[in-house]
């Protein structure tokens, strides 16, 4: 495959609409699935890992019909079936290299009274599983996984067989964060006969939660705070506790339309910033608050973004507006460990937003980077450092952090996508800030998640 070569932009300016959000668009197919009634779902994103969803529910025995509209955008509807209206599927399922579609269906099929075996991508096959299986054993599902053995500890892996029904509440403490295991717990919960409790002490995104209420099952959301002590010190932890009550009908709203998908607008928003006199608006992005710490970190970099909020029917559980983002002057920053699960695809975009920083921007506690399509950490330093970038990668224990000294300007170099979307979509916008041309080994992966890229980046080129 030739590469693909990238030449440095000169100006950015001009408006966009992004395809929905990938993390609601999973969730939108699976609760209408498991409803009762028909839903449309509008600016549905025809990316891989979404249609992997809708292509695992159709051999669950749902109807799923897909139409494009005149402005390309996609329309699904959905002839959900009910709690325990799913069948037997004829063979295993295929869920390509999405993480998302195969974490929360484990905690779909939990609650089925029949066995299921899934079958992962290449990449997806790597992937640790044992914290989403364990719970849901716990529950009383009967899982079984490729098991590896890495020194004294054992992990799970794809293909994964699993056998539900019956199953039981249970009250689990997230021991790492983690919004699709998060979601696996409460979808299966929704089998459960009595209230099962999740608590999580970092926020991650809610779009699982969100939905859910959209959908009217029995779910609240509690702040919570507890005393915890370590040894003689005693210490103030708030911590978030979802509560869901089992065997409750879900009633479909009708219609969902999905906002635009921000960690898509994290790349030309980034982009935007980097190239001088450039203007860029970006329209009916999500502002879910558990998926704008990008927006946060940016203006503390010095970003001009401006956001407005936009009222319509989706906003009363996903909010959504516009944001505008101009050429700025960016400078170094520190992001917490606890700022870490509201940005994390964000991560590999940011980084090259620290490349061109003035100071020094820190990234604390970023070790998820590791376990994703790739290792991120290696993939990002390594094209990065190729084009001139100072980084540095410490761990202590098992924290990770990565330390960036900003640069005037990044070098054109011959650069690797690792098959991740993120990182290939991350070094194709280095690039266009860089000097010279740039070359990227393979970018096909972009289709994943971001199919338009390209495209929408070459209406806003002049």
């Amino acid at each position: 495959m030739r590469p693909f070569v990238v030449r440095p932009l000169l100006h950015l300016e001009g408006e966009i609409s992004l395809s929905g959000d990938k993390s609601i668009a999973h969730r939108s197919i699976i609760v209408s699935a498991l409803s009762c009634g028909l839903t449309r779902i509008k600016n549905f994103p025809a990316n891989k890992d979404c249609l992997s969803t809708v292509k695992a529910f159709k051999k669950l025995g749902i109807k799923i019909r897909q139409e494009s509209t005149r402005r390309g955008l996609e329309v699904i509807t959905v002839f959900g079936k009910g709690l325990r209206g799913l069948k037997k599927p004829k063979g295993p399922i295929l869920v390509g290299d999405s993480g998302t579609t195969l974490r929360l269906l484990l905690g779909v099929l939990a609650g089925q009274n029949f066995q299921t075996k899934l079958v992962a991508g290449p990449s997806l096959s790597q992937r640790p599983m044992l914290r989403v299986t364990k719970p849901l054993r716990m529950m009383g599902a009967k899982i079984k996984a490729r098991v590896k053995k890495q020194g004294s500890k054992i992990e799970e892996y794809p293909p994964i067989t699993i056998r539900g029904g019956n199953l039981k509440p249970i009250a689990y403490k997230m021991p790492v964060a983690s919004a699709q295991v998060k979601s696996a717990i409460i979808l299966a919960a929704l089998y459960a006969k009595g209230k099962t409790y999740v608590t999580e002490r970092v926020r991650t995104r809610d779009h699982t939660e969100r939905m859910l209420k959209l959908f009217r099952a029995d779910i609240k959301v509690n702040p919570s705070t507890t005393l915890r002590v370590d040894g003689e010190r005693s210490r103030t932890i708030k911590q978030n506790t979802i509560v869901i009550k089992g065997n409750k009908a879900l009633v479909s709203p009708g219609t969902v339309t999905i906002p635009g998908d921000i960690s898509s607008a994290a790349f030309f928003i980034i982009l935007a910033t980097m190239i001088p006199g450039s203007k860029v608006l970006i329209r009916n992005v999500s502002l879910n608050p558990s998926r704008t710490g990008i927006i946060g970190v940016l203006k503390r970099m010095g970003a001009d973004i401006k956001v407005s909020s936009v009222k319509c029917q989706l906003s009363k559980f996903e909010p959504m507006g516009d944001i505008i983002v101009k050429s700025s002057s960016l400078k170094g920053t520190i992001v917490k460990r606890e700022e870490i699960p509201s940005l994390i695809d964000e991560l590999p975009i940011l980084m090259v937003a620290a490349c061109n920083a003035r100071g020094r921007t820190v990234f604390e506690g970023v070790g998820e980077l590791r376990i994703k399509e790739t290792d991120r950490i290696r993939s990002l330093s390594s094209n990065l450092s190729k084009m001139g970038a100072d980084i540095t990668v410490s761990k202590a224990g098992s924290t990770e952090k990565i330390i960036i000294q900003g640069v005037k300007q990044l070098k054109a170099a011959r650069v690797k996508s690792f098959g991740d979307h993120r990182t290939a979509m991350s070094i194709v916008v280095a690039g266009l800030a860089a000097v010279g041309k740039s070359r990227i080994d393979d970018i096909s992966c972009i289709n994943k998640s971001f199919p338009d890229f390209l495209s929408l980046l070459n209406t806003l080129k002049h």
